[in-house]
Formats: C-alpha cells, sequence, structure tokens
C-alpha cells in the first residue's frame, strides 16, 4: 500500500537502516499514547489530570518498560513542513498568557537527542522532515504532560511539528512511519485534545454540563478508536456541524492522528480522563498497548 506521497507505508529497507543507526537499543515493544492536556493549570494543579499523568509514568518500569527516548508531537508547534528538534538542551517554552507567575517559572530540562532526530529524520520515508537545532524546544502541550509523568527529566525528548497546510490524512500517515521507533525504545506521545473549542469554554462546568455537541464528536471518536478504525479517525470533517464546533481549526486534533498511526488496531486500548474540562475541552486520553 502507498502513502499520499508515493512512499510505501511498510518498513523500507532505507527506512529499516535508518532505525538500525539509532543510538537506542531494541526493546520490548513501547505502548504509544494520546495525552489530552487541556489548561496548561493542570500541569501543577493539583487536580485529577494531573494525578492521572503521574500515575501513568508509574506505569514505565513496572508494567512498560522505561522510554529510552519520548517523541512528543504537541498540538503547539505548528511549522510550514514537518521538523523534529535537533538541540543537545532544548529550552522550555512558556507559549501562554494570562497566568500566574508559579506556570510561568516551570521549567522541563529534559535533554535533546540530536543523533536521535537525525535518524528518526532519515528513517522517514515522505514528506522531508528537518532538523530544528535552535528555534524551538518544549512547549507546553509537552513539557505539562512530561513533568508529572517524568519528574526527573531524565529522559531525552524530541518533538515533532505539524504541518498544518497539509490534509489530516498526511499527519496519519507520517504516523504510521512512526511504528517502527516502539521496537527501539521510544515512547511516541501526542498530546492535544479530542474536543477543543476555546471561545465556547465555560470555566468551571463540570463533566455533565459539556455540550451536546462536543459529547457527541467525542463519542464517535471513541467508538472509532475502540473498534481499531484508526484510519478513519483523518475523515473527522465529514461529521459535519459536531466537527466544526468542536475544532474551530483543528491543530489539538492532529496530534491524535499521529498517534493513532504509530498505534495498530490489534493493540489493546484504554482511555482514562474521559471527561471535560471547562464544557468544550475533551480530556479524553488513550493509551495503545
Amino acid at each position: 500500500m502507498a502513502s499520499l506521497w508515493g512512499a510505501p507505508l511498510s518498513t523500507t529497507a532505507a527506512t529499516s537502516s535508518a532505525l538500525e543507526a539509532l543510538p537506542l537499543a531494541k526493546s520490548p515493544r513501547m505502548p504509544v499514547l494520546f495525552l489530552g492536556h487541556g489548561s496548561p493549570m493542570n500541569a501543577i494543579e493539583d487536580n485529577e489530570y494531573r494525578r492521572s499523568w503521574q500515575a501513568l509514568g508509574a506505569e514505565f518500569g513496572a508494567r512498560y518498560p522505561r522510554p529510552q527516548l519520548i517523541l512528543c508531537i504537541s498540538a503547539h508547534w505548528i511549522t510550514r513542513g514537518w521538523w523534529l528538534t535537533g538541540m543537545d538542551k532544548p529550552k522550555t517554552i512558556h507559549d501562554f498568557g494570562g497566568f500566574p507567575q508559579a506556570l510561568f517559572d516551570q521549567q522541563y530540562p529534559a535533554p535533546g537527542a540530536p543523533a536521535a532526530a537525525q535518524a528518526i529524520s532519515r528513517s522517514i520515508a515522505a514528506p522531508p522532515v528537518g532538523l530544528d537545532k535552535d528555534e524551538w524546544g518544549y512547549d507546553h502541550g509537552t513539557w505539562s504532560v512530561l513533568k508529572p509523568m517524568f519528574p526527573k527529566a531524565d529522559i531525552p525528548v524530541i518533538q515533532l511539528s505539524m504541518d498544518y497546510s497539509r490534509p489530516p490524512a498526511e499527519h496519519y500517515a507520517l504516523g504510521q512511519q512512526l511504528k517502527g521507533l516502539r521496537e527501539r525504545g521510544v515512547l511516541v506521545v501526542g498530546s492535544g485534545n479530542i474536543v477543543h473549542n476555546l471561545r465556547m469554554t465555560r470555566r468551571g462546568a463540570s463533566a455533565i454540563q459539556a455540550y451536546d455537541w462536543a459529547i457527541e464528536f467525542d463519542k464517535v471518536i471513541a467508538g472509532q478508536l475502540q473498534q481499531g478504525q484508526l484510519g478513519a479517525l483523518a475523515g473527522f470533517q465529514s461529521l459535519g456541524t459536531v466537527a466544526q464546533m468542536s475544532h474551530p481549526t483543528w491543530d489539538h486534533y492532529l496530534p491524535l492522528l499521529h498517534a493513532a498511526g504509530a498505534a495498530d488496531a490489534k493493540d489493546p486500548i484504554r482511555f482514562f480522563n474521559a471527561n471535560y474540562q471547562s464544557a468544550s475541552i475533551s480530556m479524553r486520553s488513550v493509551v495503545w498497548g
């Protein structure tokens, strides 16, 4: 089967060779995560979301192998073309405003992995994926979830950007090319939200006060995930009004497509945080494997 760029979705000899060049040992297959990150304040508040990320982090080294590397696709790094962070010491980015100083004081000094980023770039048949060596770092879509999970910041992290100008199916197809990384100790993490409409937020709203359109969209996507219909996720816009209301822009949905592409329809799947923040943000999170 060919991808949208004409390159085979299965691992080619060139891709296999590039993965062999990864400075990582082969490992038991890693899971894939999609984390609904919601408000940046979830990173520092003692709430159910932060506690769930802490609990998930504790599963690595127990239920799952400890990652050798984390590859995170965040809703907050939108670029022309696709890029990987390729610096030794990525900076912590506070890409928000109007929050308490305590949030701006947060740092996540996890090391980068330039050699691994280069090998991953070469392993992706198409589209071309460049290396950003000085501009980006860890935005809050990455550090807000990784800091509770891995507070020691001792696991190297690479971010993968998203080309918003490309159709959703291409994001899913790129995610499919990340599957081989799971055998190399790489934890693939998508960070966004299945429903994300900041224009319609109601602060303090409880889960039962979510909008009907948010509940409907979340339910449909959850059903596709449960049934292993991962390729169907890229067709979310066909859901019409509920999709338009759930994603006036779809930057927070695209990380789900990358993560789902790296997953397998046969992987065991479980949900957590299957509720809503501020009525219009689905916090549903997914673990494959």
